[in-house]
C-alpha cells in the first residue's frame, strides 16, 4: 500500500471511478516520484460516473465525462487539494460518453451509447460551454450483442495535432476527422478493421508513423501505419495479446506505447493480465513476450506515468489501482504496490 508522501517530492494524479458502482468520483492522489506510491488526498462525487479524465495543458483544470444515458462533461478546478467544479456540467448531446480529449481549443468526447463524437467549447477560465458540433457515426458489425449500431469508444488527437481520431467498437473502424477552429467536426477518412474485432482504444508510436488498436472482442492488437500528412490509417495485421491456449472470456481494454518506442503494454479483462510486446524487430512488428497479472480484477485502463518507468492498472472489479515498476531491459512490469479505489476506471497525471 502507499505510505506517507513527502510534499517536496510529490506530484499529483487523479483517479476516475463509477459512482453508481460505489466509486468516489474523482479522487486526487499524491504520487511519490521515487517509488510511484499513491496516497489519496480527497475526492468529489459532484459528477456521476466520471469514467475518463483529461487535464488541461497548464495543469489547472481537469475535464471529465459523465458516463450516463444523458451524457455530460464537466470541468474541475484542481489548483486546490480537492477538485471543485468549475461551472456546471454541460450536456454532450450524446449518450454514454466514455472518453475525451483536448484539441484545437475544444473538448471532444466519444459517446459510446449514441455512437457519436461531440466538440464542446471551452471558456477563457477553463469552464465548459455548449456543444458546438456532433458528428454521428454510422454502420454496424457482425456481433449481434455488441455491434448492432455504432459505439464510439475513444477519441484523441494524433501526434501532429492536425487530426481527431475516433475508435468505434460497433462498426469495426477508426475514423479520422478534422476539427475546425470554430469546433465543426468533419469526417476525413475511415479505416476498416477486421469484422467482429471490436476496436476499443488506440495508441500512437512515438515515431508518429504507426498506431496500435486494441480490440475488445478479440484478444488482439491491430498494427497500423499512420500517414499524418494525408490523415490516413492503414491496418497492417493483428498480433495476439494473450498466450496461445488462453481460455474464458477475454476482453482487452487498453494499449500503451513506451516513451522510447521499445515496448507496448496491453491490459485484458477476464484474463486479468498485462501483456508485454516488444518492438525490437520494428514498430510494425510487435511480438508478445509474456503476460503478468494485473494485480486485481477487471483492468479497465492502463496508464504510463510521465517518467515512463511505471504502469498503473485501474482494476475496476477488484476496486484498486495497482502500480508496476518496468524492467528497462525486458519491459516486464513488476508489481510495486496498490491503493484501494472502488470501481476505478482511469488514472491521469498532471
Amino acid at each position: 500500500m502507499g505510505g506517507t508522501v513527502g510534499t517536496d517530492r510529490a506530484a499529483r494524479a487523479f483517479i476516475g471511478s463509477f459512482t453508481t458502482e460505489g466509486g468516489h468520483g474523482v479522487t486526487a492522489v499524491a504520487v511519490d516520484e521515487e517509488n510511484g506510491a499513491l496516497v489519496a488526498l480527497g475526492s468529489t462525487d459532484a459528477v456521476a460516473n466520471p469514467s475518463f479524465l483529461a487535464p488541461s495543458h497548464d495543469g489547472r483544470v481537469l475535464y471529465a465525462v459523465g458516463e450516463s444515458s444523458d451524457g455530460t462533461a464537466a470541468a474541475f478546478d484542481i489548483t486546490g487539494p480537492v477538485p471543485s467544479l468549475l461551472g456546471e456540467p454541460v450536456p454532450v448531446d450524446g449518450a454514454g460518453p466514455t472518453h475525451l480529449a483536448l484539441a484545437a481549443g475544444h473538448l471532444v468526447t466519444a459517446n459510446y451509447e449514441s455512437g457519436s463524437v461531440t466538440a464542446l467549447a471551452i471558456r477563457p477560465d477553463g469552464a465548459l460551454d455548449r456543444a458546438v458540433s456532433v458528428l454521428a457515426h454510422h454502420g454496424s458489425g457482425p456481433n449481434p450483442d455488441r455491434q448492432r449500431e455504432p459505439h464510439a469508444h475513444q477519441v484523441l488527437a494524433d501526434p501532429s495535432g492536425r487530426w481527431i481520431v475516433s475508435v468505434d467498437l460497433g462498426t469495426d473502424s477508426v475514423r479520422v476527422c478534422e476539427l475546425a477552429r470554430d469546433g465543426a467536426l468533419r469526417l476525413h477518412s475511415e479505416a476498416a478493421l477486421r469484422p467482429g474485432s471490436g476496436p476499443r482504444h488506440l495508441a500512437f508510436h512515438p515515431d508518429g508513423q504507426h498506431a496500435y488498436v486494441i480490440n475488445e472482442l478479440a484478444p488482439t492488437l491491430t498494427v497500423c501505419r499512420w500517414d499524418a500528412e494525408g490523415g490516413q490509417l492503414q491496418p497492417l495485421g493483428e498480433t495476439p495479446v494473450v498466450e496461445d491456449g488462453a481460455s474464458g472470456e477475454i476482453h482487452p481494454s487498453e494499449v500503451v506505447a513506451g516513451h522510447d518506442g521499445r515496448f507496448l503494454w496491453a491490459a485484458s479483462r477476464g484474463h486479468d493480465s498485462l501483456a508485454v510486446l516488444t518492438l525490437d524487430e520494428g514498430a510494425d512488428k510487435p511480438r508478445l513476450v509474456t503476460t503478468v497479472g494485473c494485480g486485481g480484477q477487471g483492468p479497465r485502463e492502463l496508464t504510463l506515468d510521465p517518467s515512463g518507468r511505471r504502469l498503473y492498472a485501474s482494476n475496476e472489479r477488484s476496486g484498486d489501482v495497482t502500480w508496476f515498476d518496468i524492467d528497462t531491459a525486458t519491459g516486464i512490469p513488476v508489481r510495486a504496490g496498490s491503493i484501494a479505489a472502488p470501481a476505478a476506471s482511469c488514472v491521469v497525471f498532471c
